[in-house]
């Protein structure tokens, strides 16, 4: 029996159903912060911990009813150089978003955890005051990939986290960038500085160095299938999938990327034929989406084509999303070798 095609999928999600959603995909369920294994050789593995820790024992922290940021606005202490968020800055493959995880589900809620693109997706969703509504209450916003890739999201991000802070809720947020330096080489960040600098005065940066934990060690990436291979693994691995990679490429320009995990809900093995290089930079980037909600789900991809490897082309690498690139590399070559 042929495998069901992802491209033939019509992923849908209410509002509502974003709000309830954010919470740590099912790959950092059982994360804490005594199951991140700090590397020896980079001590600020190590005091990231120590740092994420205390974070979420002050949010834990409770004053008549109000998280901890929230009582300094009552004038029961003393703000010093205390901030409202946690940044945590650093390379891919080193276990921030695991740490990111670790304080979610180390502070009592209500609390919201989601991706920079599923939150800016809500604001869509539910309008900013509708937002604003919906998480002021909380204790805790957890923002990872944290990117700013145009000016409105510039915009609406920087008053979002004004409004909530003020409000008492704390934030943590991963990236591979400086709060500082987000959008440069994107778009004119210059014009925005200002945003983005009062943004970016809201949190204690955390450095988190080291090698990509994903690849230390391990053999390199499965050589890509044949067409006859995928097709014989496709039909014979129950819950699998088999797309033409260009017709997936065509499907993801059709779904907005907060529906990517809906489409790939339930799905045991993800198999793709004829891979090669993007063809611009907006695939590209839909690809990186793609594959972080594969890699959300531990979901397994096989291909035939190109390896996973070679999605980008050198003049992408080179360029402003960099770091998404290889970030996204890194996911998917990992999820290769799942496939077992």
């Amino acid at each position: 029996m042929p495998a069901p095609r992802l491209s033939d999928r019509d992923p849908r999600i209410g509002a509502d159903e974003l709000v309830d959603a954010m919470v740590p995909p099912p790959h950092f369920d059982a994360v804490r912060f005594d199951t991140y294994v700090p590397d020896p050789g980079e001590p600020s593995q190590a005091a990231a911990v120590t740092a994420c820790r205390e974070f979420a024992g002050r949010i834990a922290e409770q004053d008549g009813g109000r998280s901890w940021w929230g009582s300094l606005f009552s004038g029961s202490r003393s703000t010093g150089d205390v901030k409202p968020g946690l940044y945590l800055d650093g390379g891919f493959g080193v276990g921030k978003t695991h740490l990111l995880a670790s304080v979610w589900h180390s502070v009592p809620g209500p609390k919201a955890f989601g991706t920079f693109v599923e939150l800016t997706n809500l604001v869509g969703a539910l309008g900013f005051a509708g937002t604003v509504q919906r998480l002021s209450g909380h204790r805790l916003l957890a923002i990872d990939e944290f990117e700013l890739d145009d000016p409105g999201d510039t915009m609406i991000v920087g008053r979002l986290i004004r409004e909530l802070t003020a409000a008492g809720v704390c934030v943590a947020a991963t990236s591979n960038t400086l709060p500082d330096k987000l959008g440069e080489g994107r778009f004119a960040a210059a014009d925005f500085l200002r945003e983005i600098q009062s943004m970016a005065a809201k949190f204690d940066v955390v450095r988190v160095d080291g090698p990509d934990y994903r690849h230390r060690g391990l053999p390199e990436a499965p050589a890509p299938m044949t067409d006859e291979e995928l097709l014989a693994s496709a039909e014979s691995t129950p819950g699998s999938t088999l797309d033409d990679f260009d017709d997936l490429c065509a499907k993801l320009a059709t779904v907005h990327p907060s529906k990517y995990g809906r489409l790939v809900d339930g799905v045991e093995l993800v198999h793709l034929r004829g891979v090669h290089a993007a063809a611009d930079q907006n695939v590209a980037l839909r690809l990186v989406a793609f594959g972080d909600r594969l890699y959300d789900r531990d979901v397994p991809v096989a291909v035939s084509g190109e390896p996973l490897s070679a999605l980008f082309t050198d003049e992408m690498l080179r360029g402003g999303y960099r770091k998404k690139y290889l970030r996204a590399v890194s996911r998917l070559v990992a999820l290769s070798r799942a496939r077992g």
